[in-house]
């Protein structure tokens, strides 16, 4: 068995054990014994084998008395893997949002849009109505100043192109 199995059965043991249930369980076991020990040393005659059994039975007994008053705590480096589990999924869900593309059909569909992107489609929606003085050469402008990838991609275009001598 890998030890990345056995490692995490070994926390799903661990996380998955209420301990009052296992006293309570064990406590249950023990009495059965005492009992069959009891049985068997009257049957055989051996008073000390009954008296034996017999203090077993009480401590038994005490025990599934003081049951209803223990409290299972959650140990602390449980509860800490427990929290970290989930932020790791909330970040995993997050990435797999974002890479994916759907924080954008999110954005969208809420109405949600980066302002320089909102300023931009102002601006080539002005450039296409005929009664507005805005160009082209704005809106590439505007582009270029809100946008630093856009605006060296832009630059190496321009000086392949005039490296080519096409202007």
């Amino acid at each position: 068995m890998p030890v990345d199995r056995a490692g995490l059965i070994l926390v799903l043991l661990l996380a998955g054990c209420n301990p009052v249930a296992r006293i309570a369980n064990n406590a249950t076991a023990i009495r059965g014994e005492a009992q069959a020990l009891v049985d068997h040393g009257k049957a055989a005659g051996d008073p000390v084998v009954v008296d034996g059994a017999t203090r077993i039975l009480g401590h038994a007994d005490a025990i599934q008395a003081d049951i209803p008053h223990v409290e299972a705590r959650v140990p602390a480096w449980l509860s800490t893997l427990h929290w970290w589990g989930i932020a790791l999924a909330v970040v995993a869900v997050a990435f797999i949002l974002w890479q994916s593309g759907a924080f954008t059909a999110i954005r969208i569909a809420i109405g949600w849009l980066p302002r320089k992107k909102v300023s931009q489609a102002e601006l080539a929606v002005d450039m296409l109505d005929e009664s507005r003085p805005e160009g082209d050469r704005e809106l590439i402008a505007a582009m270029r100043a809100q946008d630093s990838e856009f605006d060296a991609a832009f630059r190496n275009a321009a000086k392949r192109r005039k490296q080519k001598g096409t202007t």
